[in-house]
């Protein structure tokens, strides 16, 4: 995507006060202490042992590391990740 035109749709989100994340397709991230995470517009799911998540984005990879990793839930809106999280990358 250009430059100019991710501009515009910053400016349009803006102005329509609807959140950046739902008008430009980024992924949004919760965090729950050390426990659970929730993503919300992502792409697909690259990975998936009991020590690495990785996740596709429109803006990269997010790579969840840890101990008893599991996914919990996966819809086409989010995706719920329980363990224990040690790290979260973000790769672009």
């Amino acid at each position: 995507m250009s430059i100019d035109l991710e501009n515009s749709k910053r400016k349009a989100a803006k102005a329509s006060k609807f959140p950046e994340d739902v008008v430009l397709g980024m992924p949004n991230v919760e965090i729950l202490g050390h426990s659970e995470m929730r993503i919300e517009n992502y792409r697909g799911l690259i990975e998936y042992t009991d020590q690495l998540v990785r996740v596709q984005t429109k803006i990269g990879q997010i790579r969840i590391t840890g101990k008893h990793l599991q996914v919990d839930s996966y819809t086409n809106d989010d995706m719920k990740i329980t363990g224990k999280i040690q790290n979260i990358e973000y790769q672009t």
